[in-house]
């Protein structure tokens, strides 16, 4: 049975990432866009993420942390990152970093690198209380992401076990990706652009 919630409450909330330990699939907003999450340390549940969006194995799974504690415990953070990570976020940037081991193999298509969100959402930042989850954006590969449930469903099905509806996404962008793993930072992805990324990236990072 699929599940739509309509801004759901505390209790709500609760039982939503209850079913994510349990390996249930979650449509859930974001400060960008919509986004499928799955407790990142259930592997067939993962799997399951890249069978519903025909998402080929070589490409990564960014993930959505609670706080910048879920964001040590599973990648490499040193001190002038860390300062990096508390200048944005929680904001509309996915950061990518070394990962460590416990992190799977199938969310960095077997590299080192895995790509880290916390996102300015009450809601994701509830969903990761217990653990992080993925942040995929909740469409099929290589089509658009729809702003709005009704059409995402549409595109998902009954793949996915519940839809989090808080309306439409008025921007529906994705998240400035930022590469932290080289010797300075470096924008793979842009749609923001001010003076705090411009300082960052000037930054030497080892």
């Amino acid at each position: 049975m699929v599940y739509i919630v309509d801004n759901p409450n505390k209790n709500e909330l609760n039982k939503i990432r209850s079913m994510l330990g349990q390996g249930k699939l979650v449509v859930y907003p974001t400060d960008t866009i919509y986004g499928i999450g799955v407790n990142i340390n259930n592997i067939d549940a993962v799997k399951k993420v890249y069978m519903t969006k025909k998402r080929s194995y070589d490409k990564p799974i960014s993930i959505c942390l609670h706080d910048i504690t879920q964001v040590k415990e599973v990648a490499i953070v040193t001190d002038e990152i860390e300062h990096i990570i508390n200048e944005l976020l929680p904001g509309p940037y996915t950061l990518l970093l070394r990962k460590k081991s416990n992190i799977p193999d199938i969310l960095t298509a077997n590299t080192n690198i895995i790509g880290i969100r916390i996102p300015d959402n009450k809601i994701t930042h509830s969903l990761t209380k217990d653990f992080p989850i993925t942040s995929t954006s909740a469409n099929l590969s290589n089509i658009q992401t729809p702003d709005n449930i009704t059409d995402i469903k549409k595109q998902l099905g009954d793949n996915i076990d519940i839809y989090i509806d808080c309306g439409k996404k008025i921007k529906n962008q994705p998240s400035t990706i930022i590469d932290l793993t080289q010797q300075n930072p470096k924008i793979i992805r842009q749609h923001k652009n001010n003076e705090l990324i411009n300082k960052i990236l000037k930054i030497d990072l080892y």
